[in-house]
């Protein structure tokens, strides 16, 4: 009577896939953003592996890890490996749901420039189904669920506009100021993420200095957006994000000087791009 062997334990994806993450972006709390849980779980996966192999990938010290000579070798063939598990799956969604498209993009973009868009999207191509994930920094579309990307800053993609920044307030605090050195009695309001925007605004303004914004600052763009339209003070605004608070009044420029980040708001896609993406970014380029 034949006697089956044990089949050897396959090596656990988890543990391999938490190390290529950890090895590529050179650290396991990079590694752990990337792939949504916490460092404490992607050392465990990758000592499990170790263990497992019965030798060393990375090498710890007080300066963080490194990869030793057998994790460097044996990287690339893992990366090339989960980047096309990776596009396998995108496909395979792609082909389940043809016509349902993911964008990641920061908060602030999705609601003042994103959806108000997307009711005439919806009104010419009823067909397509559009999902938002607001989210602080682009990801890896390489291994990441979505279709597009829209972010200020960068190089990959179209370029739909240049981030121009100028002051804007409620009316009624626009009635106060004459120059520019009348910031110095107002609140001046900032968002924690755009932290330079004032210092940027006022070196092309009024470049021999002397105005010291202060006010309160605020997490959330859309947080100081509204507080501004409530007349809580002067805040820096991204052209391309309060547009629509301009044309409708909510929200006025007290001063003429406009000044550039040096970004745009660009917008990419996961390779390969399917139709419905396509005509997505076809119809958010034109009108942008």
């Amino acid at each position: 009577m034949a006697v089956a062997p044990p089949k050897p334990k396959d090596l656990s994806l988890s543990a391999l896939r938490a190390f290529e993450a950890a090895a590529r972006l050179g650290g396991f709390a990079a590694a752990a953003e990337e792939l949504g849980v916490s460092p404490g779980a992607v050392t465990a996966h990758v000592k499990a592996l170790e263990d497992r192999l019965g030798a060393v990938l990375f090498q710890r010290d007080a300066k963080g890890v490194r990869l030793t000579a057998l994790g460097q070798r044996v990287l690339p063939g893992l990366s090339e490996a989960f980047d096309h598990l990776a596009a396998a799956s995108h496909h395979m969604q792609a082909e389940a749901a043809p016509q349902l498209v993911h964008i990641a993009t920061l908060p602030a973009i999705a609601q003042f420039w994103l959806s108000p868009r997307l009711p005439e999207l919806r009104r010419i191509a009823p067909e397509i189904s559009v999902s938002i994930t607001a989210m602080e920094a682009p990801p890896n579309l390489k291994r990441a669920p979505y279709d597009l990307c829209l972010f200020f800053g960068g190089s990959q993609g179209t370029a739909l506009t240049e981030d121009v920044i100028f002051p804007v307030c409620a009316p009624s605090v626009a009635a106060r100021l004459r120059s520019v050195a009348d910031l110095a009695d107002v609140p001046c309001l900032s968002d924690t993420a755009w932290s330079e925007d004032w210092a940027l605004w006022l070196a092309a303004a009024q470049p021999e200095g002397g105005i010291a914004p202060r006010g309160p600052a605020y997490s959330l763009y859309a947080l100081a957006v509204e507080e501004a339209v409530n007349g809580a003070g002067v805040l820096i605004g991204h052209e391309a994000l309060v547009a629509r608070h301009l044309a409708a009044g909510r929200l006025v420029a007290p001063f003429a000087e406009r000044a550039t980040t040096g970004r745009s708001l660009r917008l990419w896609s996961a390779p390969p791009a399917g139709p419905a993406a396509r005509q997505v970014m076809r119809w958010l380029t034109e009108s942008a």
